[in-house]
């Protein structure tokens, strides 16, 4: 999928002028009957199953808010076929509505800023749920997830639940990212996926717990690890490019350190720097080809300064983020790169604006460019998780900052692979900063 772009000077972008407000649209049932034979191939292609769980609680004509995991673009398809039978609204972050505004709105969309206090979106959830008597479906946690794993959800959630007065609903899906992960390019491997949907607060329930226990319901019910659940149902995947792309997401070598020279390719991924080198098994194991088997995650300083064969995923980016986090606590992390410069100001396209430099460090992010008429500030509190993706629109990798008023999307030029360093210094930095 691919996005409408311009080239504009920075300055005349600045000058476009806002877009004006529009409360959301009640989905017509035509619109719904689209969107369900869009997604049959892809749901016959992986022979889509699904259950439920306790939705005799929840009467055909009630409102709910529906919670599902993000792991891949068939998370919309899938979506579509369960809720066929009820109007229903889809938080939709902003982007998506750029060059079909209209389209996206007769669909039932809201558009959402990624990681920015949205007092609108709320107000228009309310609206829906109220006026329009349908439901809501959102993703939050709002990006895909990079390692299989659960991504942070937004502290806000549970006034959200409050505020909306309706009963929760969560559809968890199985087999979604083995089937697509982000880093992958996006080729497509033969995975079954399945679903469960399952009634999981009563409007009386979110009425008795505070926002902190709705909060703790929803991150146990948002627990997850693809990885060791392809490893635990031997889900095999034996396409020759599983392990394309595999660096984006560990891009630091655990024997000797180096950053940005892993190179994942077919079915390995190798330190261009030591040479040390994994296989990537038909059962989502990491086997290093030298024989030797994996250790353990490290867990403090101590172990970071040693090599480990990791057998996990997960556990080598868990590692990485540890690493991340000994560099903002000793005051040595620091990113400036390069960047070609786009920004939304609008849902009329990206404006490609020029070029310019994103620096990252303990005080934050910022992006100067544009021949000095770009500067822009970004502290560690403002945002809890970072808007980051691989192969974004077919355009590239992005760091993606900025406020209710303008997106700036920044695309890292020849300076390796740095995205996915960036949203775990963006998530630890705020951790960091918030206990400070």
């Amino acid at each position: 999928m691919k996005i409408k772009t311009a080239s504009m000077r920075y300055e005349d972008v600045l000058a476009l002028p806002a877009p004006v407000h529009q409360k959301p649209v009640k989905q017509h049932f035509l619109f719904r009957v689209i969107l369900f034979f869009l997604s049959i191939w892809d749901l016959l292609a992986t022979r889509f199953t699904y259950r439920t769980i306790g939705l005799e609680k929840l009467d055909r004509k009630e409102p709910c808010l529906i919670l599902m995991n993000h792991s891949s673009f068939i998370d919309l398809k899938i979506a579509a076929r369960l809720l066929i039978s009820r109007p229903f609204h889809i938080i939709c972050t902003s982007d998506g509505f750029v060059g079909k505004r209209r389209l996206m709105r007769y669909i039932g969309c809201i558009p959402a800023q990624k990681f920015t206090t949205d007092v609108t979106l709320v107000r228009d959830m309310v609206y829906a749920v109220g006026e329009l008597k349908s439901s809501i479906l959102m993703f939050p946690e709002a990006s895909y997830s990079f390692d299989g794993t659960q991504t942070p959800l937004p502290e806000s959630l549970g006034k959200c639940l409050k505020l909306l007065k309706v009963p929760v609903v969560m559809i968890r899906t199985n087999g979604a990212f083995a089937r697509d992960p982000l880093y992958n390019n996006l080729q497509l491997r033969k995975v079954r996926v399945s679903a469960e949907v399952e009634y999981l607060l009563s409007p009386e329930e979110i009425a008795k717990k505070s926002p902190q226990e709705l909060n703790a319901v929803l991150q146990e019910k948002f627990s997850f690890d693809y990885f060791r659940w392809q490893q635990d149902n031997k889900i095999r995947i034996d396409e020759p490019f599983r392990a394309d792309g595999l660096n984006r997401m560990l891009y630091k070598c655990p024997h000797c350190k180096t950053e940005g020279q892993m190179r994942g390719q077919g079915t390995r991924i190798r330190c261009e720097c030591c040479g040390k080198e994994y296989e990537l098994t038909e059962y989502g194991y990491l086997q290093p080809a030298d024989g030797k088997k994996g250790g353990v995650p490290a867990a403090d300083e101590k172990q970071i300064e040693e090599g480990y064969d990791f057998t996990h995923i997960p556990d080598w980016y868990r590692w990485e983020r540890e690493c991340v986090r000994q560099e903002l606590l000793s005051g040595t992390y620091r990113l400036e790169a390069p960047v070609a410069i786009y920004v939304m100001v609008n849902m009329d396209r990206i404006y490609r604006v020029g070029e310019g430099t994103l620096t990252h460090s303990p005080d934050g992010f910022h992006l100067t460019g544009c021949d000095g008429k770009l500067d822009y500030v970004q502290e560690p509190l403002a945002s809890y998780s970072l808007y980051s993706d691989f192969y974004w629109y077919e355009i590239g990798d992005v760091i993606c900052i900025g406020d209710a008023r303008i997106q700036y999307y920044c695309f890292p030029q020849n300076c390796g692979d740095i995205v996915a360093k960036t949203r775990l210094a963006a998530e630890e930095l705020y951790k960091l900063a918030k206990a400070n």
